[in-house]
């Protein structure tokens, strides 16, 4: 679906996943700050608005995204990311054209990762809160 240069890390591997079928959008990356944006459309429950679970995978994509660009500065290909808590608080609803997530890193250590992720629309209201934590990996 995409490719980002080496700063950003790669996700040429997106093809295929959820991310691809949410039409999730990586902006910038860092291990530091993430952002993303996901249309609402085709991500809706029967009233039209956003599900809450896109949110949460759009929440997690992000979140795990930045961990595994921290995991692979600290352990080059061999530091792999896997999510192992996803807390997340629906604020508003959802409606218009499309939402953008942005993760901040809260602690980046050797074997963890704590991000929050703010989920908003295009009127740059908040929709979500969420908390994601991941464990860093390494062969």
């Amino acid at each position: 679906m995409h490719t980002l240069n080496a700063e950003n890390d790669r996700i040429d591997n997106w093809a295929d996943t959820l991310m691809s079928r949410l039409g999730i959008r990586l902006i910038s990356a860092s291990a530091q700050s993430t952002l993303a944006e996901m249309p609402i459309a085709g991500n809706t429950q029967p009233r039209g608005l956003l599900h809450g679970g896109a949110s949460a995978a759009l929440a997690e994509t992000v979140a795990s995204h930045a961990a595994q660009i921290h995991a692979h500065s600290l352990y080059g290909e061999a530091g792999v990311a896997v999510g192992v808590e996803l807390n997340i608080s629906h604020i508003a609803p959802g409606r218009g054209d499309w939402v953008r997530a942005c993760a901040t890193a809260v602690h980046l250590g050797k074997s963890s990762t704590v991000h929050t992720v703010t989920i908003t629309d295009e009127h740059d209201q908040t929709l979500a809160v969420a908390r994601v934590s991941n464990r860093v990996l390494h062969n």
